[in-house]
């Protein structure tokens, strides 16, 4: 393999996204997970839902951190690493992540200090509104990264003037083709990576028998929840797949190892796909289901790789088993799902231990569809950083050395393996230390008390039977 800029170029921002976009994954979900328990707070009066988003505030806001630092490593890679893309497509892109400053960061910060100090400063529905404010803003962030994003996969609404992208229409260049699908992909991803992290907690304090009445009440309402975003995010991934039939072939023809266009074509469940002998090893075929679910017709058309120049071919290997992993997890999830779903139905929801383990276990599954969902996404762009336009190997900086990447992407694995290893010990000290705990060390840290003293001696006695 030939380690130059290029290749290594991909390879650090590969490392600095990789890491980056489990933030997002985890925040987003957080933000609107928060400004629900507020609004059940505000309108219902019930104390337990005021601790369980103090304690979730907590973890939220050493996670913004994270994101805020990992993520403005990202665009000054643009310039360091990859000025001619910079240069090709500034007219249409820079706006956009201005937009994504301008109307999501700012909004982020603004209300996020209302919702981290201000409790006790500011009138119950001030904060709920703080509450919402953050949840909007985590919105549209995702919002304008992933329109552009979006363009990047399915240009549309420019013309091309000496080499450079011009936006001819705004409206499509936002709302490009891809971009509905893949907003709604990823922010239920994000919901749901988010709903396995709470219920995974919930299950965990109740194993412990420590703020179980909240591990219970998280549980329940992440696994209502659950139940509607999961088949939901099965249903936007099979739409999403038919975009991408449509607006890019060659994605999903590495996606499904596909080589030859054919009609009936087998669902290809494990392969060992060969590039260069352009066949697959070692194939599990299910005859004529791959038709019908990428194209939803028994005599469907799949275009295969060999209709496109060997040049233009994305890499098949990553993209087709990343793309599997992601939907297994999505299995995964769909039967834990269901299999809660039966214990709520048997009244046996809160003291099946097999169902507490397993969701423990379960908790960072989202992460691993959501890192799966963007391989295969990035890696399916492939040779293209502006799909059919740009190519990569023309995006990268002109005067970057093997060496001078070498050293950056050094420095970004040894600050990234400090940073998270560091955030993911304090979430899980708040974690460990629970709900009931973590409100009364706020209530005492902003000069006051919960509304309601929380008995969390008489809590852990009448839920002791669940550890």
């Amino acid at each position: 393999m030939d380690f130059d800029p290029v290749f290594l170029s991909r390879l650090q921002f590969a490392w600095v996204i990789g890491w980056h976009i489990l933030l997002p994954a985890i925040t987003v979900g957080l933000a609107a997970f928060i400004a629900m328990l507020e609004g059940l707070n505000f309108f219902t009066g019930r104390d337990i839902y005021l601790r369980i988003s103090t304690f979730w505030i907590k973890i939220f806001s050493i996670a913004f951190g994270m994101g805020v630092v990992t993520g403005v490593v990202m665009p000054f890679q643009f310039g360091t690493n990859w000025s001619r893309f910079s240069d090709a497509t500034a007219n249409v892109l820079s706006p956009l992540f201005a937009y994504e400053g301008l109307t999501a960061f700012f909004l982020e910060a603004a209300f996020l200090g209302v919702l981290l100090f201000g409790r006790q400063l500011v009138p119950r529905w001030a904060h709920f509104v703080a509450a919402l404010m953050v949840a909007l803003g985590t919105l549209l962030s995702s919002f304008w990264i992933l329109s552009a994003n979006s363009w990047m996969q399915t240009p549309a609404g420019y013309e091309i003037i000496d080499g450079r992208f011009f936006p001819t229409d705004w409206f499509k260049v936002v709302f490009n083709p891809s971009f509905p699908y893949r907003l709604a992909h990823t922010v239920v991803a994000f919901f749901v990576t988010t709903g396995f992290v709470v219920m995974g907690v919930g299950a965990y304090l109740m194993r412990r028998g420590r703020s179980a009445a909240e591990g219970r009440t998280m549980l329940s309402m992440t696994l209502w929840l659950l139940t509607v975003l999961v088949p939901l995010q099965i249903f936007i991934g099979d739409q999403h797949g038919l975009n991408t039939l449509e607006h890019q072939p060659a994605k999903l023809a590495a996606i499904e190892a596909r080589w030859e266009t054919a009609r009936q074509v087998p669902l290809t469940l494990f392969a060992i796909p060969d590039d260069k002998g352009e066949r697959n090893r070692f194939a599990i075929d299910l005859p004529w289901l791959g038709s019908l679910i990428l194209t939803h017709e028994f005599d469907g058309e799949v275009i295969g790789l060999k209709d496109f120049p060997a040049d233009q071919r994305p890499p098949v290997a990553i993209p087709f088993f990343a793309f599997r992993i992601m939907v297994g997890c999505g299995l995964l999830m769909l039967g834990l799902v269901l299999f809660g779903g039966w214990l709520r139905w048997r009244g046996r929801l809160d003291t099946s231990r097999a169902f507490l383990t397993l969701t423990q276990i379960a908790a960072p599954i989202g992460f691993v569809a959501v890192i799966a969902g963007w391989i295969t996404t990035e890696v399916g762009r492939q040779p293209w950083t502006v799909y059919g336009l740009l190519r990569t190997a023309e995006s990268v900086t002109p005067s970057l050395t093997r060496s001078d990447v070498v050293i950056s992407l050094l420095g970004y694995i040894a600050v990234y393996l400090i940073i998270y290893p560091a955030g993911l010990f304090l979430m899980l000290r708040i974690v460990r230390k629970g709900p009931s705990i973590v409100a009364d060390e706020g209530a005492e840290i902003e000069g006051g008390r919960p509304e309601a003293p929380v008995r969390a001696g008489a809590v852990e006695l009448r839920e002791g039977e669940v550890r």
